[in-house]
């Protein structure tokens, strides 16, 4: 992903329906208080807080986004680049939401804890910002 020079303020007025609307701004200062970073719109309609370095043992390496989200239609997809299942015990105490490997779908945030959402988008953050990330998302399940 990378960086547009598109306001944020701007993408999520055009944001629809009004639900992902308000969300996105309730999400934008939950991630700022969550990572201590600035909003910065992504390609893909992504809004993205900090940024990480990783490398695995397969020698991939390279620099990805660190918190983020993106206001779908559907859906607000919250992104956990540590992986859903390092979070597992707070996510089930978050309210209404679905998951996918790196992903937290939320259909309305007044839903939900919005005390744990920020602690586990705060956790996520740390642990793929202090020093190099080595684990994939899959391999990120508590043990």
């Amino acid at each position: 992903m990378e960086a547009t020079d598109r306001s944020v303020e701007e993408f999520i007025a055009g944001v629809a329906p009004a639900v992902r609307q308000r969300d996105a701004q309730t999400l934008v200062a939950l991630m700022r208080r969550a990572t201590g970073h600035e909003p910065v719109l992504w390609t893909g309609g992504i809004i993205g807080f900090g940024n990480y370095h990783y490398r695995y043992e397969t020698g991939r390496e390279g620099d990805a986004g660190a918190a983020g989200f993106a206001p779908r239609k559907a859906a607000s997809t919250v992104y956990l680049p540590d992986g859903v299942g390092a979070h597992a015990a707070q996510l089930e105490r978050l309210g209404p939401h679905t998951t996918g490997l790196v992903c937290v779908y939320l259909k309305d945030l007044s839903k939900v804890d919005l005390e744990v959402l920020e602690q586990i988008i705060g956790d996520s953050f740390r642990a793929v910002t202090t020093g190099t990330f080595t684990k994939r998302a899959r391999d990120s399940a508590v043990s």
